[in-house]
């Protein structure tokens, strides 16, 4: 038997009440979150240094490992495994990260539904709602199943003891903030009881090889809530975002051990539940009948996923010496840039007029990509002529009138053949737009005033 040999030292400790990062001496800000005034004297830290022990399994070569354990399972939505790389990993710990109403639970319970009719048994422990209300929301979004079980608990040591009898392939907790461990002080989404609820469920997920899903709350600035340790804990974070007043929600993988972080699941969160988008287009491109002046629709990229929204424009006298600049799901710094760059580069005066430049169906468009898209809205509602239809325009603008590339141009071109577009304005690249679908048209512009040209022929 090997000796052990330990070595015990005390100092004062301080502990941030925010994240749990510790130190020996008291400081103002915090070294891992960066929060002011959190830190606080706990005691005193015990550490311990601990001589070999004898190897209970020894390591095996890689090559031998089974790695058909790991394999994924696919959920049933689609979107959710695309995200996540392909389904569910069996031992894989999920954190679900998002705003109060933005729709978590309704995803996980519909999750757990159709994981459920595979056959496999999944816990759903709630601690935010009873039983009942559970069970209203699953039959107003048709999710009930025979092997879904559910149990309304708050104390850690009773849902693990859920576990410990029911065995399942799937365990779903709503939220990780609302269960709290008799063993530990403080309240139930303290960063104490975090720490502990999340080590304790995530070291059941792993002996049992069970997939396990989070629910996590997040906070004023949006950062998820909890010590920043339960982030590095499990093995995929995921943030479920969307505007209030909008029916469209974005799933983004933030750390993700199984696969890559650059991919969004598009929902449409809506009366009957929650459904997966394929093509979220349609919320996002109005459906008129006759071309209308100062519309464009453009590609934006969400990850590697390409979105078409359309910018709408409407220019108005200004009756006031300072005309009003009003903008709507766009950067109002961006827009107001473009607008001076219309005029002192393309000729397009515009200091007289109320601009209005908004997005359709609420979507937030960041990508410097959609610049041309708002210029040519803008300059087409100053000519009161509409645009080509079935036009897309996309590329970045400078303050010198040039139309710059943007990644995936590609890409984006065979979305908008894909969804029926014929033309495309494109920035002009040394290396081209590459291969073109049949029947499509592209036109590379250099500059602002080749595009608005569009307006003139």
């Amino acid at each position: 038997m090997a000796s052990k040999t330990s070595r015990t030292s005390k100092t004062p400790a301080y502990k941030c009440a925010e994240c749990g990062w510790t130190t020996v001496k008291w400081v103002g800000r915090c070294g891992e979150c960066q929060a002011w005034g959190t830190v606080e004297e706990t005691g005193v830290t015990v550490a311990r240094t601990t001589a070999a022990t004898t190897v209970l399994e020894p390591a095996r070569r890689i090559a031998e490992v089974d790695g058909t354990t790991a394999a994924f399972l696919p959920t049933g939505v689609d979107e959710l495994d695309r995200v996540l790389g392909g389904g569910l990993v069996p031992g894989a710990v999920i954190l679900l990260a998002g705003e109060p109403g933005v729709g978590k639970s309704t995803l996980l319970l519909d999750v757990a539904a159709k994981f459920a009719r595979t056959g496999q048994d999944v816990l759903y422990v709630t601690g935010e709602e009873s039983a009942a209300q559970v069970k209203l929301r699953a039959e107003r979004i048709d999710a009930v199943a025979h092997t879904l079980y559910l149990s309304a608990e708050t104390d850690l040591g009773q849902a693990l003891g859920q576990v410990e009898k029911l065995e399942p392939k799937l365990l779903i907790v709503d939220s990780v903030q609302t269960l709290s461990s008799a063993d530990v002080e403080g309240s139930a989404g303290g960063v104490s009881q975090v720490r502990e609820v999340a080590a304790s469920i995530i070291a059941a997920a792993k002996r049992r090889n069970m997939t396990t899903l989070l629910v996590g709350h997040v906070t004023k600035d949006g950062s998820i809530a909890g010590p920043r340790l339960l982030e590095h804990l499990v093995d995929v974070v995921c943030q479920f975002e969307g505007e209030r007043h909008s029916r469209l929600r974005l799933l983004r993988a933030v750390k993700n051990r199984y696969g890559a972080t650059d991919d969004v699941g598009c929902f449409d969160l809506n009366e009957a539940g929650i459904e997966g988008l394929a093509d979220p287009s349609g919320l996002f491109v109005s459906r008129t009948r006759e071309p209308v002046s100062g519309t464009c629709i453009t590609v934006t990229m969400e990850g590697r996923r390409p979105l078409l929204a359309e910018v709408q424009s409407l220019l108005a006298e200004s009756t006031s010496s300072q005309p009003r600049r009003a903008t709507s799901g766009l950067d109002s710094s961006r827009v107001a840039m473009l607008l001076a760059v219309l005029q002192q580069r393309a000729g397009c005066i515009l200091h007289k007029d109320d601009s209005y430049v908004a997005t359709v169906g609420g979507v937030k468009l960041s990508e410097p990509a959609t610049d041309l898209a708002v210029a040519l809205a803008v300059a087409s509602a100053k000519a009161r002529k509409a645009l080509p239809q079935r036009l897309i325009a996309f590329g970045e603008v400078g303050l010198a009138g040039e139309v710059r590339p943007v990644p995936g141009i590609n890409q984006r071109i065979h979305e908008a053949q894909r969804l029926g577009f014929t033309h495309a304005v494109v920035p002009a690249s040394p290396n081209g737009p590459g291969p073109v679908p049949e029947g499509f048209s592209v036109r590379e512009v250099a500059h602002l005033a080749e595009a608005l040209e569009l307006l003139i022929t």
